[in-house]
């Protein structure tokens, strides 16, 4: 099973960073994102269309069909409803999402953004959000792209992990800490 999954994994990374050259070879890799993005929020919002995708039933005719009147309802670009027919042809169109999201991923690296997550007890206002994300800018020399989670689990603080950069001010956390303190005495 974790064979199968070593390929999808795989499998999806190359046909992301294939998707990725033929948008940067076609000046049209600001579009194609947008389509991608597009493409996974139908996917997310609706549970029909995502258990469709994962229909393995479906012949290609159907599959094709939905896929062109998907691309002509949002206006995407013919480059990136190609890339989603040839998944079809390829017998890879299970992996549509995992590739997408990668692509989005890889995107984002090459404009050099790194990702970040923050988690806070209490909720951040907008304002906040941006200062953390300006300071995380300018301590990391490089445009963050942060996803904010509010976690009241955490009791108060903020969990914030830059790539492998793990900083953790959260009360759940010294709690912790403490209680393996008492546990080891």
């Amino acid at each position: 099973m974790s064979k199968n999954k070593g390929f999808s994994d795989t499998s999806a990374n190359r046909y992301s960073l294939a998707l990725y050259e033929l948008a940067k070879d076609s000046n049209l890799l600001l579009n194609l994102e947008i389509n991608a993005k597009a493409f996974l929020n139908l996917i997310s919002n609706n549970k029909d269309f995502k258990n469709f995708i994962k229909d393995p039933t479906l012949n290609r005719e159907v599959l094709t069909s939905v896929i062109n009147k998907i691309s002509d309802n949002y206006k995407l670009e013919i480059l990136f409803k190609n890339f989603v027919n040839f998944l079809v042809l390829k017998r890879r169109f299970f992996y549509l999402e995992q590739i997408l999201k990668t692509f989005i991923e890889i995107c984002s690296e090459k404009r050099g953004e790194l990702k970040a997550e923050i988690k806070s007890a209490k909720l951040l206002n907008q304002e906040e959000i941006k200062k953390i994300t300006d300071e995380l800018s300018n301590n990391f020399k490089s445009q963050i792209k942060l996803n904010y989670i509010q976690d009241e689990s955490l009791i108060g603080g903020l969990v914030v992990q830059v790539g492998s950069t793990m900083i953790d001010t959260s009360i759940k956390s010294k709690l912790q800490q403490i209680e393996n303190r008492m546990i080891e005495a």
